[in-house]
């Protein structure tokens, strides 16, 4: 009866010391995650203060990214550790778990090398800032929105709205379209007769009237202008403007530039098709 008494209360204290395991462990997933928030919470304000006023927003989104994948690893580790204590205290035998998890790491090592690749991969994309979270990339000839980062993969979006889960391993070359600021690069086609130089002072007045827009003027980083008679076709002058714009505002701001350029050379006169060669002479009628 003492040895049942006693193997009882040896049970009982090892509940107990499993459920106060099981309590740190949730206490220290919540302290953890504040202190994630907080640390890069601080992080941002010194961001907001030091950076540029066009790097502030890279930056956010950056550390967005770093607080997401610290949290996870966080979970990740306090699970593990307090998975196996409150084993070790129920009287599983973690030993062969443990060992598991080395055997596990060999062969991930030596079979799963993808896998190893794709975390590689996306630790170097976070420790360069390739991209962030909220970034407009293309990756392996995928062009989308980051919906999610982690180590081992990145999922865009498609302008379809199609989901594609990319491999960080397989990502070779990717270009971020909204890394700070973008380029206008239009092309207009002046049909020949037309007076270039008009051509082009109509042309920059657009560019410059949309710089002065209020409701635009924040958006762009240089004003749009013709920088150069790019070349002769067949059609016509091909005129090149060039401008710098917010790269989270480029489509917005080349398609409005597009609307106001049409509407310049419809008023203006400038019609980019090429004018119609005249009509033949009508034939002679016939000598009686």
């Amino acid at each position: 009866m003492d040895e049942l008494n006693a193997s009882l209360v040896a049970l009982g204290e090892r509940v107990l010391v499993a459920v106060l395991v099981i309590i740190v462990a949730l206490v220290a997933l919540r302290l953890g995650r504040g202190a994630i928030r907080r640390t890069t919470a601080a992080m941002a304000a010194r961001a907001e203060a030091e950076a540029p006023a066009d790097a502030r927003e890279e930056a956010r989104k950056r550390l967005a990214t770093v607080e997401t994948l610290a949290r996870y690893a966080w979970l990740v580790f306090v699970t593990v550790v307090a998975s196996l204590t409150v084993l070790s205290q129920l009287g599983v035998d973690v030993g062969p778990a443990v060992t598991g998890l080395g055997i596990a790491g060999i062969a991930i090592g030596f079979g799963a090398q993808q896998i190893v690749r794709d975390y590689f991969g996306g630790t170097l994309i976070l420790l360069e800032n390739q991209y962030a979270k909220g970034d407009v990339v293309t990756l392996v000839g995928v062009t989308g929105i980051v919906e999610e980062f982690t180590l081992r993969r990145t999922v865009l979006r498609d302008t379809d709205g199609i989901v594609h889960n990319v491999p960080n391993g397989a990502i070779v070359v990717a270009s971020n379209r909204t890394r700070i600021w973008r380029r206008i690069n239009q092309d207009v086609v002046i049909a020949y007769g037309h007076d270039v130089e008009q051509a082009i002072a109509v042309l920059d007045d657009v560019g410059q009237r949309l710089a002065a827009d209020p409701a635009w003027r924040e958006r762009i980083l240089e004003v749009p202008r013709v920088d150069r008679v790019d070349r002769l076709g067949d059609q016509g002058v091909t005129l090149k403007i060039l401008g710098t714009v917010r790269a989270a505002d480029h489509l917005a701001v080349a398609g409005e530039l597009r609307r106001r350029l049409a509407a310049a050379m419809a008023s203006s006169g400038l019609d980019p098709r090429p004018a119609a060669p005249p009509a033949p002479p009508d034939p002679a009628p016939p000598a009686h």
